[in-house]
């Protein structure tokens, strides 16, 4: 592997598309740092301080984690990656719902470009109302709760609409940006622009929130923690690299003079096949109950303790509780088979297959292909959906550990260790692929 990492810098071409991400994930990094104009950012410092591992600091760990810790200091990237995430997986989704859509998708290039450019304008709403809506819980107190410093200027002394509007601009242009970064290394650095923006941001994360667990908690724990998060990494690896490998034959076939056909592959099923989507789903779908109540809360003056802010409070705000824990593993579970069903349609790829004169061995083409792909497709996506819960709700178990307070601040664990052993994998094939035409050795090699 060291080898191919010095053939990999010895190379013109890939050394300057390396060193081209690195200088886009450390510029994402200083502007992660840079508070927006109308912050208070040393009261901001002292609140976190004062509410980590608090409600507030649960409602908002997953964008917090995707924005690498930005989110809550209101710096100019605090929404970050999570509006051109979150319009992705809409757009993706509506393809199955939209003619249109899906016809784009089938048109190749072009069509992928019209649907880039749709996604682009709906990160940008979804990032006005995101950014909206996290300075108007900032405003309102809400985002840090229990701190009594201002975290806005002025805001004591009653708001100011311009400043807040200049900070919700301000907010919306830096996840633009950050989105036309992430578009930046993707075309022009190793690929995976917005997933390498990501792990940026978790593993900048890594080295203090460690350090918490040392200060904390001694030596002891913190080198067990250590010995646990390389079994869990191991493990991570493992599944994300399992896949069933279906034989597909293609039969012979001639075409003018020419011959094509006769080989024989494979048809790959991931047993991870959904990623991280359905954690995604279920964290966000757990937390909107409470971010209602919050936001009625503020909105009211007299909010009230009904027998639904009680329900919130008592279940769907500790995530060591059991009845949270349970209903984030099940959602999970539900998303995995949910989001595997529309991604992946068995009587498309045998209709495929069939047009191109392939089958699978002792299969006839056509429905019984397509219900073969589907029964194996149910059977591996059981193990795969039980493999996400267990990683993201691993956490969970172990809040108390490190004396961390969040679920998100563990740093080798749930959603955090998801993505970053994800991406590395990818980028470190993506690496392997281009070292590969030049006929070196890959990294896994």
């Amino acid at each position: 592997m060291l080898s191919a990492f010095i053939s990999s810098l010895r190379t013109v071409d890939l050394r300057r598309k390396i060193l081209f991400t690195l200088g886009i994930v450390i510029l994402y990094r200083v502007g992660a740092t840079v508070p927006s104009p109308g912050v208070n950012y040393p009261n901001v410092q002292q609140c976190i301080a004062q509410v980590s591992g608090g409600d507030s600091a649960q409602i908002y760990s997953l964008i917090n984690l995707f924005s690498g810790g930005a989110l809550l200091q209101l710096s100019v990237f605090a929404v970050g990656v999570m509006p051109y995430i979150t319009a992705s997986i809409i757009v993706q989704l509506l393809g199955v719902v939209i003619p249109r859509f899906e016809q784009l998708r089938k048109e190749g290039q072009a069509g992928q470009a019209k649907l880039t450019q749709y996604t682009r304008y709906l990160a940008v709403a979804l990032a006005i109302l995101q950014s909206t809506s996290i300075v108007a819980l900032a405003a309102n107190g809400g985002l840090l709760q229990g701190c009594t410093l201002d975290i806005i200027q002025g805001q004591s002394e009653g708001m100011n609409l311009f400043r807040l509007i200049i900070i919700v601009l301000v907010m919306t242009a830096g996840s633009a940006l950050v989105m036309w970064m992430g578009e930046l290394v993707t075309e022009r650095g190793v690929g995976n622009g917005m997933s390498l923006l990501i792990f940026a941001g978790i593993a900048a994360r890594i080295p203090s929130e460690g350090k918490t667990i040392l200060d904390g908690r001694g030596g002891m724990v913190f080198t067990l923690v250590c010995i646990a998060a390389l079994i869990i990494i191991v493990g991570v690896v493992f599944v994300e690299q399992g896949q069933r490998r279906i034989p597909v034959q293609y039969a012979k076939r001639m075409v003018g003079r020419r011959m094509y056909g006769g080989t024989s592959t494979y048809l790959p099923l991931k047993v991870n096949q959904a990623g991280v989507i359905p954690v995604i789903f279920a964290s966000s779908l757990i937390y909107i109950p409470h971010l209602i109540t919050q936001l009625i809360q503020s909105a009211s003056d007299n909010p009230g303790t009904g027998w639904w802010q009680t329900f919130v409070a008592d279940y769907l705000t500790n995530p060591a509780d059991p009845v949270y824990i349970a209903l984030y593993f099940g959602l999970i579970v539900f998303f995995t088979y949910f989001y595997v069903s529309v991604t992946f349609n068995p009587d498309e790829r045998a209709d495929e297959m069939k047009k191109y004169g392939g089958f699978i061995p002792g299969i006839r083409p056509g429905k019984p292909t397509a219900d073969y792909l589907r029964f194996v497709l149910s059977r591996i996506t059981l193990p795969g959906s039980i493999y996400l819960g267990i990683i993201a709700v691993l956490p969970n178990l172990f809040l108390e550990i490190g004396n961390t307070g969040s679920v998100q601040n563990l740093p080798f664990g749930g959603t955090a260790v998801l993505i970053a052993i994800g991406v590395a994998l990818d980028t470190i094939k993506q690496i392997e692929s281009q070292l590969m035409q030049r006929n070196y050795e890959g990294f896994l090699k």
